[in-house]
């Protein structure tokens, strides 16, 4: 039960999502291709990774992500910030604009974090964020994207 209901919510955060993607490509807002969609969004999440990080991270060449965020820099959903440590290095960030036309996921999750804070009580809150915390940290390692420094 609890892995249904668990689907179900993830689900609805992914249909949201798409839902609203598809509204912007319908209002022709949009010059990402999908692949670019998923490569900003992981990207996004990421936390300003560098090429390498990126490409480490979804298994592809570096030769082949640096063509794909050269492609997103010249369409100004991204931009390379130099590392201050290595000036070698350049970390990935979303600019305005992408958050402009694709942060659509962001309002909807503050939308449902209010609902819970009228439906839940402050101890209830304080369990849920304390078992999300767990899921995140201890329990889907294949999905750290964390730097280990």
């Amino acid at each position: 039960m609890l892995e249904e209901v668990f689907s179900e919510v993830y689900n609805k955060f992914k249909l949201h999502f798409y839902k609203k993607l598809f509204e912007r490509l319908g209002d022709r807002e949009t010059s990402l291709t999908t692949v670019e969609t998923f490569c900003m969004e992981t990207i996004y999440a990421m936390k300003s990774p560098t090429i390498n990080e990126f490409a480490t991270f979804l298994g592809i060449s570096t030769p082949n992500a640096a063509y794909k965020v050269n492609s997103l820099v010249k369409k100004g959903y991204l931009e390379k910030i130099q590392s201050e440590d290595d000036k070698r290095e350049f970390h990935l960030r979303p600019t305005k604009k992408y958050f402009d036309y694709y942060d659509v996921s962001n309002a909807y999750r503050s939308k449902v974090m209010e609902r819970a804070a009228e439906r839940f009580s402050e101890d209830e809150l304080k369990k849920l964020e304390e078992m999300l915390t767990i899921i995140s940290e201890e329990l889907m390692k294949e999905a750290d994207y964390q730097k280990h420094e």
